[in-house]
């Protein structure tokens, strides 16, 4: 299967990408994430990006525009979890599943699935409902098990690896739950 996978990060990319093509599946990154804030951290991310899948047989990954304000639009009021994740997470499968579709992907997934601190079967759920919703497939797959695998090889590459979520939201709870600590 031709898989689009949107990518979150560099380090949550190593593992699902390198299982989809163990598996015998096509992989293409899909760098969609206007939650990501500041723009700072962004580029610091996207760079992290382009800097791992330089070369090697990394997937090839496309980088549509930043647009912040994409995200403040899809969760609104939304600002308290679970209901601000699960609009980031719909925002970004509905623009990964569309751009599937026009370019002739077979069908798309996410690298969110690798990491333990999303709520995966939110993710699932979303994911084919995103499927039935836009035509094309949804490949779900429990990457968990790559999960410091991937992180540390980012880490022993050099590659950025960033302490929380993206959203200004999430970066204002890790900084209220160290302040606790």
């Amino acid at each position: 299967m031709k898989i689009l996978l949107h990518t979150c990060c560099a380090p949550c990319l190593i593992y699902p990408a390198k299982k989809l093509k163990e598996d015998g599946h096509g992989v293409a990154g899909f760098f969609y994430n206007p939650n990501i804030f500041p723009p700072d951290e962004y580029r610091k991310r996207r760079t992290a990006l382009v800097e791992l899948t330089s070369g090697n047989g990394a997937p090839e990954v496309i980088y549509p525009e930043y647009i912040p304000s994409q995200f403040n639009d899809a969760i609104k009021e939304n600002t308290e979890r679970p209901s601000r994740c699960s609009a980031c997470f719909a925002l970004r499968l509905k623009r990964t599943a569309q751009f599937a579709k026009e370019k002739g992907f077979e069908g798309f997934s996410t690298t969110l699935l690798v990491s333990p601190y999303q709520d995966q079967k939110l993710i699932k759920n979303i994911g084919e409902k995103t499927a039935r919703d836009e035509g094309v497939a949804f490949y779900f797959e429990n990457f968990r098990p790559g999960f410091a695998q991937g992180h540390k090889e980012a880490k022993n590459k050099g590659i950025y690896c960033q302490k929380y979520c993206g959203c200004l939201y999430s970066e204002s709870e890790r900084c209220q739950s160290l302040e606790k600590q």
